[in-house]
This record gives structure tokens, C-alpha cells and sequence, in this order.
């Protein structure tokens, strides 16, 4: 099962999801399913244009898990 802690690095950053939307370019909805855990797929660009933004790496916002 691949986790997305995305709102761990949001809090860890002290950026909420309206700043990240607007710095990314993405709408709220789009990340909020993200945030979710809702989302079938992300594009790479997306997640670099995060990664850029929030200053980290792939793995620290996805994260696979064995249930």
C-alpha cells in the first residue's frame, strides 16, 4: 500500500494546502485528493514541482507500507 504524507511535510513546513496550491499550481481539489490518499496516479512533474516547493524528497511524501 503506497501512504502519502503529504500533510505531515505540510505541518512539518508550517505551509498550509492553499499555499501549496498556489506556489505548485495546482488546484485545491487536485490536492486535496492527493492529500487524501484518494489519488490513482501523479504525474513525476507534479510531484517535483512539490518536492521543489516544499523542499524534500519523493520519499517523504510517499511511502510504501506491508499491511
Amino acid at each position: 500500500m503506497i501512504v502519502i504524507n503529504l500533510d505531515v511535510i505540510l505541518a512539518q513546513k508550517k505551509m498550509s494546502l492553499t499555499q501549496l496550491s498556489e506556489e505548485v499550481g495546482l488546484t485545491m481539489a487536485n490536492l486535496s485528493i492527493l492529500k487524501n490518499g484518494k489519488a490513482k496516479a501523479v504525474r513525476f512533474s507534479t510531484l517535483a514541482k512539490i518536492c521543489e516547493v516544499l523542499d524534500c524528497q519523493p520519499g517523504d511524501i510517499l511511502e510504501y507500507r506491508v499491511d
